[in-house]
């Protein structure tokens, strides 16, 4: 159809269709509604319609369905042909469905068209645990159940199994604020167990510090193993200062249902970017980010590259950056193409050489593209890949500001330390342990059906849980609050929150106000020590007054009369176990500022914990240590980045 690919998204265009179909919007129906065709125009998509059309016939001819035909057809079938709903309806005399509160509009016909001959219908559900609208689930099909049919018997299976006296009632005093609710009053025959804690960190990193650690602490005090821990988190973004936190103090864990942060594809492709403007000779970065986003330059036009600095002996990169001096057999518009890509490279180059990582990385992430590729898909998937290259800025920027706390003959800033710094972190993404005792990290959303003895919920803060797309309305907002009840009923034992009081965005630290959710647990549920605290709690200036329900911010942060906007800097963790020691290098360690290392010497990391150094490499500035880490295996660094701590 000769559309433009970075408007017409597969994905985006995808999505949209699959939206259309759930809500019975045929193509006939889709060009008769003014209102659908006025959304495609303002979102630039005009072609959507024909789009839809041509896509419907390409299946017809095919003789296929994709999954959304499969209920689409279905009412199709039952509504157009009154006998064959009448079989059926004769056939299926009586109807069970389950998780009721997770059917969209489609199903819901399909349900009360079978079972409208005999009204002989089970449905088994939690309104209270309605949390997929964005997949099309509508809670009022749960909701309004009794009017839609009659002589309905309501069973309220309100005893929880799971948790203790305490979780169970935290939850409901959280879940009773909701308007939109089957009335109901769950119940616990289980011990009362901990209250609620609450943990208090001055940034995103410390809160993932405080995590890591207590969940260290309570691994010993209580003798369990790490299968016993679950992170719960709103968004994935979310996993990045949490994995690192963990790995930092050797803790195995596994991202439930998704690829840790490192692996994930815009991560990757990102950081290819990144070592390509410190490394022009990385061939696998080049071959990765050469036509992403797409530039024209096909695998044909690399492949012909390849093979002239194969003929030549030169690396791909020489060939690229000296393009039009090279005979590849490229026709001209391929050859700007590429040229045109190289001169974008040196330009990063440049950069690297001038700027800090930070600076670096946002130069690199809005000039290559990626930045603006991520910004047009409105998809939820689109959205967590937006808010995953957003969070690995952040930790660039975090790692800026810790290098210049440091004394400046310790200070590292560039982009190349930076990479060289997280590298392990990458390396050891890749290493499974096949042993399953992992903490599970997951989103909450990834959670519903789960159980753990120990849960942590972070993050708990507005504009973040509750999401900042949920002030709007009462019904997405009563939807976050649904989350979070999900979110503290998987806890068994003992469930902790934590909320930071800044938090990185694009780079900026921003002031956090406690989540209200934190708010509407009632004060005997939760840990006193937490209660003690909250006259200290300042409230944060609002950004705005016109998101819904802000005014309804938690009074319990709002005790002071002290109305100043609250600036944070960086500080240390506010809470360290009492088994963590930090050794200090005045006493039992010393550091080689001439990298005089040798092999056997026992080394520490600041990052990576104690290992030994098994190998030396090269000399002065290109002089590598390959070091033996007692958890992460063999790991190489350059001698001059490496700042590691001899150990007597």
């Amino acid at each position: 159809m000769n559309l433009d690919t970075d408007i017409y998204k597969v994905n985006i265009v995808q999505s949209r269709i699959s939206s259309f179909k759930n809500n019975l919007i045929t193509v006939k129906a889709y060009n008769n509604n003014a209102e659908l065709k006025t959304q495609d125009d303002s979102a630039h998509r005009p072609q959507m319609g024909a789009i839809y059309e041509r896509y419907v016939k390409e299946c017809f001819k095919s003789g296929a369905m994709d999954f959304d035909d499969l209920l689409l057809k279905t009412n199709e079938l039952l509504f157009k042909h009154p006998d064959v709903l009448h079989k059926y309806q004769h056939r299926f005399q009586y109807v069970l469905v389950d998780e009721y509160q997770d059917t969209n509009h489609s199903q819901y016909l399909i349900v009360k068209a079978l079972a409208a001959l005999n009204e002989n219908i089970c449905v088994v559900g939690d309104d209270a645990q309605s949390i997929y609208s964005f997949r099309g689930a509508n809670i009022r099909n749960i909701l309004n159940f009794k009017s839609d049919y009659s002589d309905v018997k309501l069973i309220k299976l309100e005893q929880n199994y799971r948790s203790t006296k305490n979780i169970v009632n935290a939850a409901n005093s959280v879940i009773s604020k909701n308007k939109d609710q089957l009335d109901k009053e769950v119940w616990t025959s289980n011990d009362l167990g901990d209250r609620i804690k609450v943990n208090r960190a001055m940034t995103d990193s410390d809160e993932a510090v405080i995590v890591a650690s207590n969940i260290m602490e309570t691994k010993q005090t209580d003798q369990v193993t790490n299968n016993n821990f679950a992170i719960l988190y709103r968004t994935n973004a979310q996993s990045r200062s949490m994995e690192e936190a963990l790995r930092k103090r050797a803790v195995p864990y596994r991202i439930y249902g998704g690829l840790s942060f490192y692996q994930r594809k815009e991560v990757k492709d990102m950081m290819a970017y990144f070592r390509i403007a410190s490394n022009p000779i990385d061939e696998e970065a080049l071959r990765r980010i050469i036509n992403y986003p797409k530039r024209g330059i096909g695998n044909s036009s690399i492949d012909r590259m390849t093979l002239a600095a194969s003929e030549q002996e030169k690396t791909l990169w020489g060939i690229v950056e000296n393009i039009n001096f090279e005979n590849t057999g490229l026709n001209a518009g391929s050859t700007a193409k590429v040229d045109n890509f190289a001169v974008l490279i040196k330009s990063f180059q440049v950069m690297v050489k001038e700027k800090d990582a930070f600076e670096v990385a946002t130069y690199i992430a809005k000039q290559s593209g990626i930045l603006r590729e991520m910004q047009i898909d409105k998809t939820p998937e689109g959205i967590s890949r937006y808010e995953n290259l957003q969070e690995l800025l952040n930790g660039i920027n975090e790692f800026v500001n810790q290098e210049n706390e440091k004394s400046e003959d310790q200070r590292n800033t560039s982009l190349a330390y930076y990479l060289e710094d997280i590298a392990l972190l990458t390396d050891a993404d890749k290493e499974v342990d096949d042993d399953g005792d992992h903490v599970s990290l997951m989103t909450i959303h990834q959670s519903k059906g789960l159980e753990f003895p120990y849960v942590y919920i972070v993050g708990l803060e507005e504009n973040l849980f509750p999401s900042q797309m949920s002030m709007t309305s009462r019904a997405d907002l009563e939807e976050e609050r649904r989350l979070f009840y999900v979110a503290l009923t998987r806890a068994e034992k003992r469930a902790t929150l934590s909320y930071a009081l800044t938090r990185y965005r694009w780079g900026n630290l921003i002031d956090c106000e406690p989540s209200r959710f934190i708010e509407e647990i009632d004060d005997k549920y939760l840990d006193a020590n937490f209660i003690n605290i909250k006259p200290a709690i300042k409230p944060i200036k609002k950004q705005s007054n016109t998101r819904y329900y802000k005014t309804n911010v938690p009074s319990r942060f709002n005790k002071s009369n002290d109305k100043k906007e609250i600036t944070l800097k960086r500080s240390k963790p506010t809470f360290v176990p009492r088994n963590f020691k930090k050794i200090n290098p005045n006493t039992n360690t010393r550091q080689y500022a001439d990298h005089s290392y040798t092999e056997g010497m026992k080394v520490e990391h600041d990052r990576f914990g104690i290992g030994v150094i098994c190998k030396l490499e090269g000399k002065g500035a290109n002089k590598k240590i390959s070091i033996n880490f007692a958890d992460l295996g063999e790991k190489t660094l350059l001698a001059k980045f490496a700042k590691l701590n001899i150990l007597k």
